[in-house]
């Protein structure tokens, strides 16, 4: 149990950690002043997330690892964040719906760990919870105000709804470590967690007058270390001063 956990962990962990990285890339980038404090806040919120469940992780494992040693020491292959998450900043639609997507798939996992009996994972949850009920309201506020908008408001949150609507599929796979982990209760079945989360997406896309798109190929793979090619792009930024200087201080 103490290996799926730890494995359960870093899934978890690197999902946070790498949406937190695309969002810190929006520095200073967002539409407006107000937009660019809070697209970076909604980042350090994710970082906060990543790393108290990598410190959590390292006490699983045996302090074998740090939670330094988690995020600046791993290969690509070694890290398991959905393709979805490493997806690029393309433009402001594809921020907000990338970020919304995942923002529901956080929820709903959290929400379920903040019942288990552990309580720093129960607690980190909780707090997470809090966080993510800010985002999800910021982000349905964008896609109601893009999809309602102009005609090129509408085409660009649409136009990002569509390209990245192939990547959510493997956000409800199940492999036998997930399996185990919904018998012991830290993740819904699969088909009441997609039921949850297109709930979320159908209500407010309905508001919005945005479309789900039709049944369509789905990419997966990340749960066996396979990635799109933006996600050695980030590693290579994010790794390099560890890489370059092992285990320096300062």
């Amino acid at each position: 149990m103490n290996n799926e956990l730890f494995i359960f962990c870093l899934r978890l962990a690197d999902n946070c950690l790498i949406l937190a990285h695309r969002q810190s890339e929006l520095c200073s980038k967002s539409p407006f002043l107000e937009e660019d404090i809070a697209q970076t806040n909604f980042g350090l919120d994710l970082l906060g997330q990543a790393e108290a469940i990598y410190n959590f992780a390292a006490e699983i494992e045996g302090n074998i690892n740090t939670p330094d040693d988690l995020v600046y020491k791993r290969n690509e292959r070694s890290f398991y964040n959905f393709i979805l998450s490493e997806q690029p900043n393309t433009d402001f639609a594809f921020v907000v719906i990338r970020q919304y997507f995942m923002s529901v798939y956080l929820k709903i996992i959290y929400t379920t760990l903040s019942n288990i009996k552990d309580s720093e994972l129960s607690g980190i949850s909780l707090k997470a919870l809090k966080e993510l009920d800010y985002q999800i309201n910021h982000f349905e506020l964008w896609i109601k105000r893009l999809g309602l908008g102009t005609k090129e408001s509408k085409e660009k949150i649409q136009n990002a709804i569509n390209e990245l609507w192939i990547f959510t599929g493997e956000l409800f796979e199940r492999d036998n470590l997930d399996l185990n982990m919904e018998k012991n209760g830290y993740l819904l079945n699969s088909n009441l967690f997609y039921k949850k989360w297109i709930n979320y997406i159908n209500d407010i896309f309905n508001k919005s007058n945005l479309n789900i798109p039709k049944d369509a190929y789905m990419i997966t793979g990340s749960k066996n270390g396979i990635h799109s090619e933006y996600m050695g792009f980030i590693l290579t930024e994010m790794q390099f001063l560890q890489r370059t200087f092992p285990d320096a201080k300062w």
